[in-house]
């Protein structure tokens, strides 16, 4: 009997994947809002009625597009940052940042999706919320490392500002600063906007060498946010403690 459970299990996970499969072809050659489960029924030759076993309705299958998407992204983030771990804070921010750029590139409709125009009548619920964070994450844990070692260089914050950034860094993250907190809210979203005007075609004919424009752009985001330490890695940061600032921002 187990085995027979464990087959049809393996059997949904494997029709599952061939829904979401047809889906992203078909997210590619009409967009998001023409996604249709008849549609994809048909090109799989399923029953109409049987594709609602698996999705009841085009949000969940949507939905469940846009977790991957997601997911997919953010796994790419977490791993330049492993791959970046010995590097200092801008050059695990910028390994970052250019990985997450390739991914766009190498998966426009996706990115499109979740970063594109939204979906007409589609409202995302709760559980794209923590798949949505992680790259995010990755961003506050190099921040966070900063800040606990070498130091972060305080961004000027308005005084009217100051409410919300504090409301802001309550909610992201306690431990950093407010001021890094808004910055870093307002950076990530100059980055995905850098990476979506590459994406949606606005730098055609304006931007040539894009691979040093981006990397220029974000290393200036990296000085915005606060991380202004050049030195690579923790025996660096060691020697190069004789360098810092006399009033070492923190």
């Amino acid at each position: 009997m187990s085995s027979t459970h464990g087959a049809r299990a393996r059997a949904r996970i494997e029709v599952t994947a061939a829904i979401k499969e047809e889906a992203r072809r078909q997210l590619a050659d009409e967009g998001a809002a023409k996604l249709s489960l008849r549609a994809v029924a048909r090109e799989l030759g399923m029953a109409s009625s049987a594709i609602y076993r698996y999705f009841p309705n085009r949000d969940d299958l949507l939905t469940a597009l846009i977790i991957d998407a997601y997911d997919s992204i953010g796994e790419a983030a977490e791993a330049a940052r492993d791959a970046a771990a010995d590097a200092g804070p801008i050059e695990r921010w910028t390994t970052v940042c250019e990985r997450l750029r390739g991914w766009a590139l190498e998966h426009p409709h996706e990115y499109a999706l979740i970063y594109g125009t939204p979906v007409p009548g589609y409202t995302a619920p709760a559980t794209t919320v923590p798949p949505a964070a992680r790259g995010a994450m990755v961003a506050i844990g190099i921040l966070r490392d900063a800040h606990q070692g070498l130091g972060l260089a305080r961004p000027v914050l308005p005084d009217e500002l100051r409410p919300e950034a504090v409301r802001m860094a309550a909610t992201v993250a306690p431990d950093l600063p407010p001021e890094v907190v808004a910055t870093m809210l307002a950076t990530w979203a100059q980055l995905f906007g850098l990476i979506g005007f590459e994406v949606f075609g606005q730098f055609n004919r304006v931007v040539e060498d894009r691979d040093i424009f981006f990397r220029h752009a974000v290393r200036q985001l990296a000085h915005t946010v606060g991380l202004v330490y050049p030195q690579q890695g923790p025996a660096a940061g060691r020697a190069g403690s004789a360098a810092r600032p006399a009033a070492r921002p923190s």
